[in-house]
């Protein structure tokens, strides 16, 4: 016995198959009507089982067409359907020529009986001699086909009042959790403030009591004593650095953005300026393109600016003819590049985490957060930043601003200043 299966659900027609060829019925599969009208003119089938409801030809249509077809007329057709199941459908399955209509699920044993009942020798086929008229089977098709309509109208207008229920209460959640955000952003900048005033002023104290006692004490005490306070002035120090870095990386997160035209170019060499001022003994070489022009939030890539010319201006500190240099690419990528200490790239992904370093605090001091803050303040621009470098040879950081950053930029011009 050769059956075969019609079915647009892959996994229906699967699941059919192997319970009938594990009792030793052969099969072949189409996955609408279409497809089994073209499989049936060159292989022969002893039954067809279809389903109802598959694009392209649907079951009903398929029947009809198999009883029109006299060499495929006298094939027993049987409908195996779980979406068609009310009484008019089950009427209209027999009236396009159906021999038998059964309900998903159906137990394997009840379709190989409907089977052998039907291509066995005494096969027992309870159809009418005529069939109705083919204006008649279209007006019940079509009748189904609206009752089928309206159900799925039915259905699709109960899942949208669902849907809209549950968007009523999403946005509610969603107040709510904005409400609580904006009470938290509210308890951070009270606790940034608090951090700015009532912990550095304590700082400040520290490093500058510190620093007296080391004049008053010159000479008077053992050297361990001096030891000691110098020691106290420097970890006064380093945690100023970090509270101000911290609070820069808070600024950098919450800050609204503000585009505006910015001369990055003017920017940088303001930075570069202040630098020279903070350390005169340094000799180094700057390059900055001029009129690199773009649109950003100024007090925010001015943080940014000062954290990758810094770090450039410190990890040049050992280098016999330091360079930095600023400028943009052809696709509005900017960099920052310098012949410093450069890095291991195997850790290139460490570089922007934060507290991550990647050198020694006695090589070269630091908090771990500049990079860091860099990455956000590129990030909530729209843009991505990278770094490339090699030990020894120095490191270049490339970001963009995201695409808000349109404005054209450079003359492409470098001024070198010693």
């Amino acid at each position: 016995m050769k059956i075969l299966i019609v079915d647009d659900n892959s996994t229906n027609r699967k699941l059919l198959r192997v319970n009938l060829e594990g009792e030793g019925v052969e099969t072949f599969e189409a996955e609408d009507g279409v497809e089994a009208l073209q499989k049936l003119e060159t292989e022969k089938a002893d039954a067809i089982i279809s389903d109802i409801l598959m694009p392209r030809m649907d079951g009903y249509r398929l029947c009809q067409e198999v009883r029109k077809c006299t060499w495929l007329a006298g094939t027993p057709f049987i409908f195996y359907t779980s979406t068609y199941t009310s009484i008019g459908d089950e009427k209209l399955a027999l009236d396009c020529g159906a021999d038998r209509y059964i309900k998903k699920p159906a137990a394997l044993s009840s379709i190989l009986m409907t089977l052998l009942e039907l291509t066995g020798p005494d096969s027992v086929r309870p159809r009418p001699s005529e069939l109705p008229e083919e204006m008649h089977v279209m007006r019940e098709y079509t009748e189904s086909l609206v009752h089928k309509l309206e159900e799925r109208n039915g259905t699709l207008e109960r899942a949208r009042c669902e849907i809209m229920r549950a968007n009523t209460g999403l946005e509610r959640r969603v107040q709510e959790r904005t409400a609580q955000l904006v009470a938290a952003n509210e308890e951070l900048e009270a606790f940034s403030h608090s951090l700015a005033h009532d912990l550095r002023s304590p700082l400040m104290a520290i490093d500058g009591f510190s620093h007296i006692l080391l004049q008053e004490c010159e000479g008077r005490v053992e050297p361990k004593a001096m030891e000691h306070l110098r020691y106290i002035g420097q970890a006064a120090r380093r945690m100023d650095e970090l509270t101000s870095d911290l609070l820069r990386l808070s600024r950098a997160n919450r800050a609204e953005i503000r585009r505006g035209s910015v001369d990055l170019s003017m920017l940088a060499r303001g930075i570069i300026q202040d630098l020279r001022e903070t350390h005169p003994e340094r000799k180094v070489t700057v390059r900055i393109m001029d009129g690199i022009k773009v649109q950003a939030d100024m007090a925010l890539l001015r943080i940014a600016l000062e954290n990758l010319l810094s770090n450039a201006w410190k990890f040049t500190s050992k280098t016999a003819e330091a360079e930095i240099e600023v400028g943009m690419e052809c696709d509005r990528t900017y960099y920052v590049r310098d012949n410093g200490a450069g890095f291991d790239m195997a850790q290139a992904s460490r570089l922007f985490g934060t507290f991550q370093r990647l050198h020694a605090d006695s090589d070269f001091p630091g908090t771990g957060i500049g990079l860091t803050t860099v990455e956000r303040i590129v990030r909530r621009h729209g843009g991505q930043i990278r770094a490339d470098g090699a030990v020894g040879r120095g490191a270049t950081f490339y970001f963009d601003l995201g695409t808000a950053d349109q404005n054209a930029g450079s003359n492409g011009a470098l001024e070198e200043a010693e």
